[in-house]
């Protein structure tokens, strides 16, 4: 048992709760420690902390990545929208599947949700490294941006 890694969960958590309550009087303060001290409580006693939290390497590569993903989706979001826009509604839906090269469950949940939250795409199932996509069109899954999403989760995962 590493206590440092429930004391980050606990400091992570309430300064999300902060950031997403808004509200800062005594009452809604305690509830929010009271509240993150029993999750810490509960993870504690399930034995449940995230291995892969609180690395150096992946917060500092993680803003990039952030950055690129929603440029990624406004430029899909456009996509989708010429689509439904067009009269002749060009929609071609089909379900391929794709190869990932990650070793590691958490990076394929990242590229897995990645492909999904791109509106025009959305990850079906997996079955270990191989991803079902659905796409609106071919050319939403010609490969291209797979394979760079890949390589910018492979380059998260080589720097955590």
């Amino acid at each position: 048992m590493r206590p440092t890694r429930y004391i980050l969960l606990g400091l992570s958590l309430f300064g999300f709760w902060l950031v997403l309550s808004g509200h800062y009087t005594p009452l809604i303060l305690t509830l929010g420690v009271l509240s993150c001290t029993l999750v810490c409580v509960m993870a504690w006693r399930m034995d449940r902390v995230d291995r892969y939290a609180f690395r150096l390497g992946l917060t500092l590569r993680l803003p990039g990545y952030l950055l690129w993903l929603t440029r990624e989706i406004f430029k899909a979001n456009v996509n989708v929208a010429r689509i439904i826009l067009d009269p002749r509604l060009p929609i071609s839906p089909i379900m391929v599947p794709f190869r990932a090269r990650m070793k590691s469950d958490l990076w394929r949940m990242t590229y897995a949700n990645s492909i999904t939250l791109t509106p025009g795409t959305i990850t079906t199932g997996t079955d270990g490294r191989i991803f079902r996509i659905h796409a609106l069109t071919w050319h939403d899954v010609d490969g291209r941006e797979e394979d760079e999403m890949e390589e910018r989760v492979l380059a998260l995962d080589r720097q955590s």
